[in-house]
């Protein structure tokens, strides 16, 4: 049985500002209105032809990637479980674990078929194909990953050289993994036709992956099965108690386990392939360009510009007179890069991060477990936000001490409860909620319910929230 396992997680710092740690990269919508966890999703079940697809994400990413699967006509809720970390770690601890689960659930001899999320594969049939190569050679006891034929003489990748072909199985055993090289060595590597990229996907047995292991990491598989006899729950979603994910080494399946291990393969992919490493690689991708070269998603205006991505939401970019640019705007963020420098956006996320600046991890929208919010205004005095809870969902019983609230329903019937009191709310009616008055929102309907929000007081941080009941099993300290 092939088994696909999703990677879901990461930061994706050089894709700010629509990348952001509470909205990462498999996240994003590309133009077609999918995101790449979307695609990545259609892969993995068009290989697992009817079977379980693991995915390993985030525990605060959980929701948002079950809504993202309940709109996939093909998914099935029940054969999609969930691995939950606590918090990011690395890929060896993740694949072990994964690893770990399929052998206790699913069998020994399940071949695992590694996604990683953030990748764009848009020839299905092809990457089918090539993966049931991957599980044939897994099957006769190797270790597979996909190589890239190189389009370029690429530095920000890792190579692989490829060795002696395998008779009959369409794969070629590793002669070594390479390390991002020079633009020289780069070079040399494309001209000589025995490199590829190294894609991050991987195929093998779940048995034989851990009998390797144990003998090129033996730590990582210990502290992986310490990890997994102490989850929480092994029915899905399956939850990692803390301390014990945390012990686990932070390291790369790559470094553990591929480079150590004695019978490598590498599949030489017939598929398209693209990481969507930068915005470089982004407006590459994107859209068709005009006479000039520039690339445009959204409403934007170019007057003598040339070679220039930009990307807009609601609001007009103009762009007079530039060349080789890329201006992405989020609405509460606006990125300007030369096209050559777009890897150095991560030092931007950087810079955020060292002011605990919001936009390095949240948008003006917000995604929450019962649906989301979008701030409209932050002043010193007031808080306004558009709150869009999903039919069904209810947000946490709570109280704060340093703001009141006032809700109106602009659309649906919500039901509200203050204090002691509960009543429904429809459209164009609104309510009040008091300092320290314990109160809670919920959606009784089929619909969709939207209200605006106005918060007054002198402090509005999510911190602000006593958590007194929770359906979503979040922490006290949790926004919402």
């Amino acid at each position: 049985m092939l088994v696909p396992i999703i990677l879901s997680g990461g930061a994706g710092t050089r894709l700010w500002p629509v990348s952001r740690s509470a909205y990462p990269k498999p996240f994003m919508r590309m133009g077609d209105g999918e995101s790449l966890l979307r695609k990545t999703l259609d892969r993995a079940l068009r290989c697992a032809d009817g079977g379980p697809v693991l995915t390993v994400t985030g525990r605060d990413y959980y929701f948002l990637t079950r809504d993202e699967y309940a709109q996939h006509p093909q998914a099935d809720l029940d054969k999609l479980p969930f691995l939950l970390e606590p918090t990011g770690r690395n890929t060896a601890p993740a694949v072990v674990l994964a690893a770990l689960h399929a052998r206790a659930h699913i069998g020994a001899d399940a071949v695992l078929l590694v996604l990683p999320a953030d990748h764009l594969i848009r020839d299905l049939d092809a990457f089918v194909a090539d993966a049931q190569r991957a599980a044939a050679l897994a099957d006769d006891g190797w270790l597979v990953t996909f190589g890239i034929r190189p389009t370029h003489p690429e530095t920000g990748f890792g190579y692989i050289r490829m060795g002696e072909a395998i008779a009959q199985r369409g794969g070629r055993q590793v002669g070594a993994f390479v390390e991002k090289p020079s633009r020289e060595t780069a070079e040399s590597y494309v001209a000589s036709g025995d490199y590829v990229w190294n894609s991050g996907m991987f195929c093998f047995r779940a048995d034989t992956l851990l009998a390797v292991a144990a003998e090129a990491c033996p730590d990582v598989l210990a502290a992986a099965e310490a990890c997994h006899a102490h989850a929480t729950s092994h029915e899905s979603p399956v939850e990692y108690a803390r301390e014990a994910f945390l012990a686990q080494p932070d390291i790369s399946i790559d470094y553990a386990i591929m480079e150590r291990a004695p019978k490598v393969a590498v599949v030489p992919a017939s598929f398209d392939w693209s990481d969507i490493g930068s915005w470089k690689a982004m407006s590459d991708l994107e859209a068709e360009a005009d006479d000039a070269g520039n690339r445009v998603r959204g409403q934007a205006i170019l007057v003598e510009s040339q070679d220039c991505y930009i990307q807009s939401g609601a609001r007009m970019v103009a762009a007079v007179g530039v060349k080789d640019l890329v201006i992405v705007d989020t609405g509460d963020a606006v990125l300007v890069s030369h096209r050559e420098r777009a890897q150095q956006v991560k030092l931007v996320v950087e810079r955020l991060r060292a002011t605990n600046h919001a936009a390095a991890s949240v948008h003006q929208t917000v995604h929450r477990p019962w649906g989301s919010y979008t701030v409209l205004e932050d002043a010193d005095d007031c808080k306004v936000k558009r709150l869009t809870v999903k039919p069904g969902q209810v947000l946490s019983l709570q109280l704060h001490h340093r703001r009141t609230e006032h809700w109106t329903v602009v659309k649906g019937v919500a039901k509200v409860r203050v204090g002691e009191r509960e009543f429904l709310l429809n459209r164009n009616e609104s309510t009040y909620i008091p300092l320290n008055t314990v109160h809670r929102l919920e959606n009784p309907t089929d619909a969709d319910i939207h209200l605006i929000e106005v918060q007054c007081g002198d402090y509005f941080g999510e911190d602000d929230i006593v958590r007194l009941e929770d359906r979503y099993g979040r922490a006290p300290a949790a926004a919402r």
